[in-house]
């Protein structure tokens, strides 16, 4: 099994509150307190050998097209050679609570425009995390209507843009068969601990290859 991120990589962590995760902004360097820290760290303790730096610039409450507002300073200035994105939860959640939706042609947009970027300005490399929703608390069941035609957006994106997909909500629908929704998240969308342990764990399976 080989390792897809080369010695010398920079690798980007972008997306929403689950990415943020609580990081310093004032700290360049800090990855916060979830997936993004526990994948890195796991990354430098098995591979010790290969000197790749660990970027973090989620932001709480952003939605596709903000990340699209912010792309050149928050990503092209960086110069990363990998650029892992997880967004599309608040795309959905803006639309119960606030009122507010995205379509799924507006966020298709600006998730395209972001990766075209990346590929003709940077030449990085991708990798893309489906936005999830777990059943908990019950109304989150009415989410899927609107979040599931979002994955398949992720999906078709990953293919056409020759990313690595991290397949998110059909990992933590497997994992709620061993224990309840809300250990691995307790609002449906925000990890637990362990909810980030797995998708760390998980992003660190993708980047191995066969």
């Amino acid at each position: 099994m080989s390792l897809l991120i080369e010695d010398g990589a920079t690798v980007l962590f972008q997306g929403d509150s689950i990415t943020d995760a609580g990081r310093d902004r004032l700290n360049g360097h800090h990855l916060g307190g979830g997936y993004a820290m526990m994948a890195a760290s796991w990354f430098q303790a098995l591979y010790p050998e290969k000197s790749v730096h660990f970027i973090n610039r989620g932001i709480s409450g952003n939605r596709a097209k903000d990340l699209r507002a912010r792309w050149q300073t928050d990503c092209l200035e960086l110069r990363p050679t990998w650029v892992s994105i997880m967004i599309g939860i608040n795309d959905t959640w803006r639309r119960y609570d606030k009122g507010d939706p995205t379509t799924v042609q507006a966020y298709e947009e600006a998730y395209r425009a972001i990766l075209q970027d990346v590929t003709t300005k940077l030449g990085a490399r991708l990798i893309l995390c489906e936005p999830f929703v777990l059943p908990v608390p019950a109304d989150r069941m009415l989410w899927r209507e609107d979040l599931d035609p979002k994955i398949a957006v992720v999906r078709q994106l990953a293919r056409e843009f020759h990313a690595i997909l991290v397949p998110l909500d059909g990992i933590f629908a497997q994992a709620c068969t061993q224990r309840d929704p809300a250990f691995w998240a307790a609002d449906g969308v925000h990890p637990s601990n362990a909810g980030h342990a797995l998708i760390a764990q998980s992003w660190l399976r993708a980047i191995r290859a066969l």
